[in-house]
C-alpha cells in the first residue's frame, strides 16, 4: 500500500470516489459546454448522485474534498448521507478533508463525523481514515489525530488502516491510540513517517483477541518518530493479540535494533509472516535475525527497502528458504551519497516526510 498511489480497492471491493453535484449556474460557459459534450449528464442534487451512483453495498466508498473545492469535508459526507444508503456500506474510505492544505482544518474531522453518525453505518467494515497520496500533501503534513473513538463507536469493524503525520497545533489530540478493547478487529496499520513512542505501548494495552494482522510503520525521529526498540518491549510480548499471525515493523530508521528486538521476542514463535520492509534493515541486523530465535516456521519474510549486502542476504535465503519460508527480498538499496558526504551511513526510510 504505497503513499504514492490511489486505491483500487479496499475491504474487497473497488473504491469508487463519491461525486459532487455540479451547479450550471455558477459554471462558466466552457465548462458547462464540457459538461455538454459529457456522455451522461452531471447530476445537479445530492439525490441525483445516489441515483446514478453504484449500490451502497457493491463498492468502498470513497470521501474526500480538493484544493479550492465548492464543497467542504463536512458537506459532502453530508451529502452522502442522502445520497446513499450507507447502512448498507462496508467498505469506506475517508481521504483529504481540506478546502486548501490541511493545517488549518480540524486533526480528526472526517473520525469525529463518521462517529457522529455511526448509527447510520451499522454494516462497516472496513475503514480507512486518512487516505492522502504525496501529491495532495506529504504525510509528515497530515494532521495527527485520536483514532480511538473510532474503534469506540464501530464494535463491528474488522479492518482499519490509519494514515497520520505529526502533532502540528496544540489543539490536536496529544493520543494517537489509547488503550481500547475490541473484539471483532482482524487487521490494523498505522502509516506514518513518525511514529509517538506511546503507540507500541498503547496497542500493547488494547485487547484485540480476534486481531490476526498488524503492521506498524515507525518513521524518522526527524518527523516525530521518537519510539525505540525499547518501546516495543510490551507489543513483541503480544499478551493481549492470541491470535496475532502476521507483524510488520516497518518503515523505520532503526530497523537494526527492531531486528536485534525481534530475534529474541516471544511473539514472534507464533507469527505466520513478518514484514521488516521500507526501513534501513543492514547486515547487523540480519546477523541478529540469524543468531536468534529460529525463524524456520514462518511462512514468509518480507524485506523490501533495504541495505544489507548481496552475502548477507544469500546466507539469510540459504537459512530460511530450505525450511520452506518464502523470502521476499529484492536487491539492495543504493545509499545516498549526500548523506554519506554528510558523514552518515546514507540509508534511509522509504517513507519520511
Amino acid at each position: 500500500m504505497s503513499v504514492w498511489e490511489y486505491l483500487d480497492r479496499w475491504g474487497g471491493l473497488p473504491v469508487h470516489w463519491l461525486e459532487t453535484p455540479v451547479d450550471p449556474e455558477a459554471a462558466s460557459p466552457q465548462l458547462r459546454n464540457i459538461w455538454a459534450m459529457s456522455p451522461s449528464p452531471k447530476p445537479t442534487t445530492w439525490a441525483e448522485v445516489g441515483a446514478a451512483g453504484p449500490r451502497a453495498d457493491q463498492v468502498a466508498w470513497g470521501l474526500a474534498t480538493t484544493y479550492d473545492s465548492d464543497f467542504s469535508y463536512t458537506e459532502v459526507f453530508e451529502g452522502f448521507l442522502q445520497a446513499v444508503d450507507t447502512t448498507r456500506v462496508r467498505s469506506l474510505v475517508l481521504g483529504y478533508w481540506g478546502k486548501s492544505i490541511l493545517s488549518e482544518e480540524p486533526a480528526n474531522l472526517p473520525a469525529e463525523l463518521l462517529c457522529t453518525h455511526a448509527d447510520r453505518f451499522p454494516a462497516l467494515r472496513s475503514l480507512f481514515v486518512g487516505h492522502i497520496t504525496s501529491d495532495q500533501h506529504e504525510i509528515s503534513w497530515i494532521p495527527r489525530g485520536d483514532v480511538t473513538p473510532v474503534l469506540e463507536s464501530f464494535p463491528e469493524l474488522e479492518e482499519l488502516t490509519y494514515r497520520f503525520g505529526q502533532r502540528s497545533r496544540r489543539d490536536e489530540p496529544s493520543d494517537v491510540l489509547r488503550p481500547v478493547r475490541h473484539a471483532r478487529l482482524r487487521r490494523l496499520t498505522l502509516q506514518t513517517g513518525g511514529l509517538p513512542a506511546h503507540v507500541p505501548g498503547a496497542i500493547a494495552a488494547c485487547d484485540f483477541p480476534a486481531l490476526e494482522h498488524l503492521d506498524v510503520w515507525l518513521g524518522v525521529e526527524f518527523y516525530g518518530g521518537d519510539a525505540t526498540a525499547r518501546d516495543l518491549d510490551a507489543l513483541l510480548v503480544g499478551g493481549n493479540l492470541p491470535r496475532l499471525r502476521h507483524l510488520g515493523v516497518m518503515n523505520s530508521e532503526i530497523q537494526d535494533d527492531i531486528a536485534a528486538a525481534l530475534a529474541a521476542a516471544p511473539i514472534v514463535a507464533r507469527l505466520a509472516s513478518l514484514d521488516l520492509s521500507m526501513g534501513t534493515l543492514g547486515d547487523a541486523g540480519v546477523e541478529a535475525l540469524l543468531t536468534g530465535q529460529p525463524l524456520t516456521h514462518l511462512q514468509s519474510l518480507t524485506v523490501k527497502h533495504h541495505f544489507v549486502s548481496e552475502s548477507m542476504a544469500r546466507r539469510l535465503r540459504d537459512h530460511l528458504e530450505p525450511a520452506g519460508v518464502e523470502v521476499s527480498m529484492p536487491d539492495a538499496n543504493e545509499p545516498y551519497d549526500w548523506l554519506v558526504d554528510d558523514g552518515q551511513d546514507g540509508r534511509y526510510t522509504q517513507v519520511s516526510e
